[in-house]
């Protein structure tokens, strides 16, 4: 686990060794152990380290015997051994026990395919001197992040964006586009950044770069048909398989290892299959928040302190009243780019947390997508209803919709919150209602938000169902989760997030090869008569009790809607003021006061679109006005004041 970077002159100019330093040294938190960097002729290319296996012998960059090729990789090979043995069939000597170094020998027996090989989570550079070619690759999931630039007279990559704006000649403007699609969502989808002229390499890809030319290529894509053939009870003995062998593999380290553990369905999965494979108490960490209703509404503690105790873990938990407005800053740096899902602030909590004991963690991110988890899968089940009801009726629930009011910090509030989304958006398509369930402000309000509308605006949802095929309506949100939401917004903020505390986390719910197997399974299996998990819930029956199966599901969140009517309230107005928000030039400030005041009221809930502008202008604080986070901090706890 590292965090990588370098760039290749396309102009032939020979590379500097100090703008690779300066790369690196911005890094530090994702590799406080160890760093190291190559320059040769117009390449360079550098890491910063995180110990994980091999403590003494891994050090990188990873070079082959005749220095012909260099590698530097970020995450873990997990089938590595297994690569390892077959290529020392082939006559490969390894020089290190380092699972990176398979894909150097990989690449050198199998070139450029070897790639398809590997089952992990990782991001790498290679660098091949006798072709004079830079290879960087990303994971099938883009569980590890990666951006690049091409402005014409070099490429360069790294783990965050923020190095790249080491680099002399790299500005800070905000990519209009960029900006539309985060309004949109809540996230910046890929191969978008919210930086103009940086990208992020798009799940599953290859960059290839030579005085020849740049060229971007997907070597990956999960299935897009389901398979019919298979009877549920052969799903499920299929699943469960692949799962604890996931969990198995996922385990190897020279390191402490541990879990996050909410008392969810997923987590309690990986607990479950850590404890069978483990020669001692796994260590779990759990997280609450301090407070009131709302803060209550989002505990989950007692939930995970059972499944501890159902598998004798070593358990540790915390009940936290974050000081969120001296860490948005200080996050929002690690983020690279702003985000409206403040799961973000809970991952960097316990990650800090569980770093005091561990430099591995396993989670359980991943399940809700593959397996039916999100209350969205079950729209087109409930619209089989909805469908039987007369024209007049369904403009009647429309109407109603308005009226419901709205919150997700109590138990019925978040039910009418719900009813609200699912009727406003039942007499549209199928691809405009996944879009409203998915998205933060709609696409009218977006334009109307900007004050400079961009000249291209990119669709990520429409470019994903375009990608997707089939007839399964389940299947195709998957396939689009796998291309937008799930890399960009969950599995960047949980790599940033732990990353900002040193900590690796593993997510062996989406082994590729579950991956694969899980977007085969048809929706009636998945969610069976409307049952959220279904298929899962009966693959792990005799793993985890009843009491784990069916107990409510909450999200890995923070009370950010609540607290943004209280606590956080100066903070909100401050940052969020006419004068702020003129003085940025970026968005109006008439919609954003009435969405305060209709939030405020609990006619809508806004807690998406609100930490989306917040986000946003601290974001921008940091960034493009070049402040640290300390600084911004000190600003937002003086409005606070």
């Amino acid at each position: 686990m590292c965090g990588i970077h370098g760039f290749f002159q396309l102009d032939g100019a020979p590379a500097q060794g100090e703008w690779l330093n300066r790369m690196g040294n911005v890094t530090v938190h994702r590799g406080p152990d160890d760093a190291g960097g190559h320059v040769d002729g117009r390449c360079a290319i550098g890491m910063r380290r995180l110990s994980i296996i091999d403590l003494s012998g891994g050090h990188q960059p990873l070079s082959s015997h005749d220095g012909s090729l260099v590698l530097v990789c970020n995450g873990e090979i997990y089938n590595y051994r297994e690569l390892r043995a077959e290529l020392q069939a082939h006559g490969h000597q390894f020089k290190t026990h380092s699972d990176s170094e398979v894909a150097l020998h990989g690449y050198a027996q199998w070139g450029e395919r070897f790639v398809e090989r590997l089952n992990g989570m990782f991001a790498f550079a290679l660098w091949d001197k006798r072709r004079q070619t830079l290879l960087v690759g990303r994971d099938r999931l883009g569980i590890k992040p990666l951006y690049w630039l091409n402005d014409g007279k070099r490429v360069a990559f790294s783990t965050e964006a923020k190095a790249l704006l080491e680099l002399p000649g790299v500005g800070r403007e905000v990519d209009p586009a960029a900006l539309a699609s985060y309004l949109d969502l809540g996230y910046v989808p890929a191969p978008l950044s919210m930086f103009r002229g940086i990208r992020k390499l798009p799940i599953a890809s290859l960059l290839k770069v030579s005085a020849a030319g740049v060229s971007v290529d997907t070597y990956w894509q999960p299935p897009t048909a389901v398979d019919a053939s298979v009877s549920a009870a052969e799903w499920v003995q299929r699943v469960r398989a692949r799962l604890e062998e996931s969990v198995r593999m996922q385990m190897v380290s020279d390191v402490p290892i541990g879990a996050f553990l909410s008392g969810g369905i997923d987590s309690s999965a990986v607990l479950a299959f850590m404890a069978r494979h483990s020669s001692g108490p796994v260590k779990t960490y759990s997280i609450g928040f301090d407070g009131g209703a709302a803060e209550r509404f989002y505990n989950e503690l007692d939930y995970a302190r059972q499944v501890a105790q159902m598998f004798g873990t070593d358990h540790h938990e915390i009940l936290v009243k974050p000081d969120v407005v001296r860490l948005l800053p200080k996050l929002l740096w690690h983020m690279d780019e702003p985000i409206a899902d403040s799961a973000f602030v809970t991952t960097y909590l316990v990650s800090e947390f569980a770093r005091r004991d561990v430099k591995v963690i396993l989670s359980g991110v991943g399940g809700d997508e593959l397996f039916g988890g999100y209350r969205r899968y079950l729209g087109e089940h409930y619209m089989r209803y909805m469908n039987w009801l007369p024209q007049p009726a369904r403009r009647s629930a429309a109407w109603l919709a308005d009226l419901l009011p709205s919150d997700r910090h109590s138990k019925w509030l978040n039910y009418s919150r719900l009813a609200k989304n699912f009727l406003g958006a039942a007499a549209s398509p199928f691809t405009e209602r996944y879009r409203a369930y998915v998205g933060v402000f709609p696409h009218d309000d977006t334009a109307q938000l900007m004050k400079h509308a961009p000249h291209e605006r990119f669709d990520a949802i429409a470019a994903a169902f375009e990608a997707s095929g089939g007839e399964d309506a389940l299947a195709r949100m998957f396939a689009v989760d796998a291309r937008t939401q799930m890399p960009d917004d969950l599995l960047m903020l949980t790599d940033k997030m732990t990353m900002a505390a040193s900590l690796e986390c593993r997510v062996p719910l989406l082994d590729h090869e579950l991956v694969e197997l899980a977007a085969q399974i048809p929706a009636q299996h998945k969610v069976a008569g409307g049952e959220l998990k279904s298929l899962l819930k009966k693959a792990l029956a005799d793993v985890l009790p009843r009491e784990v199966l069916y107990r409510p599901k909450r999200g890995f969140g923070a009370p950010m809607g609540a607290w943004m009517k209280g606590a956080l309230s100066e903070m909100l107005e401050g940052a969020l003021s006419r004068e702020s928000m003129e003085r940025r030039g970026l968005l109006h400030h008439a919609p954003v006061a009435r969405l305060i005041e209709d939030h405020r009221a609990s006619r809508v809930d806004g807690t998406d679109k609100l930490l989306a502008l917040l986000n946003l202008e601290v974001w921008c604080r940091v960034y493009l006005d070049g402040r640290s986070s300390s600084d911004v901090a000190d600003e937002l706890e003086e409005a606070v004041a």
